[in-house]
């Protein structure tokens, strides 16, 4: 392995399981690139699965994993919050079954051809009771409702984020005129 091209996910423990991780995902028509300092395989720009040593495993994790019907029981959730993602993780290269990993690459890309991606689900507005009775005394709400569900966080954190009221009242009337013409907060940044 070129020590230049190192990456964050890898460490002197798993080279050479790396390796030849990757010689067998190199049989597919992946195509290997490096995303957020990790390795990562698409299939037409799309991200299907990327693959790294930990301290006390290597593997590789797949993107939309939640469709794989991992007929071997073998992939796991990182963590609670993961929603698509699953990782078959690995102890040594003996665990490495090229015929099987191949198996599970081939149906992730037909999944990937298949458009099947898990669709992150859009956490509820909440407004604070302090931001809710400003819309309802200046008349706003109707204004504030043509927003976009982004555009209306954007607005409530940026209120419910100042720690004084003398701030919350000023960021208040900063953004009255905004919510009255159409501008998001972050508009001019976009």
């Amino acid at each position: 392995m070129d020590k230049s091209t190192k990456t964050w996910q890898q460490n002197e423990l798993w080279e050479k399981e790396i390796d030849l991780l990757k010689a067998i995902i190199n049989k597919t028509p992946l195509v290997e690139t490096v995303k957020w300092g990790g390795i990562v395989y698409t299939y037409n720009n799309k991200n299907v699965l990327g693959i790294g040593g930990f301290k006390s495993y290597f593997g590789l994790w797949f993107f939309n994993g939640v469709f794989l019907k991992d007929s071997l029981n073998i992939l796991v959730s990182g963590n609670e919050t993961t929603k698509a993602l699953r990782q078959w993780r690995f102890n040594s290269s003996e665990e490495l079954d090229e015929k099987k990993i191949l198996e599970y690459i081939s149906e992730a890309i037909e999944l990937e051809k298949e458009g099947r991606v898990h669709k992150a689900e859009k956490s509820p507005l909440v407004m604070s009771v302090f931001f809710e009775d400003f819309l309802n005394q200046e008349n706003l709400n109707s204004d504030f409702e043509k927003f976009t569900l982004t555009k209306k966080k954007e607005f409530v954190e940026y209120i419910d984020t100042a720690k004084q009221e003398k701030t919350k009242l000023a960021r208040l009337e900063k953004i009255k005129p905004m919510i009255i013409e159409g501008i998001g907060l972050n508009d001019k940044y976009r």
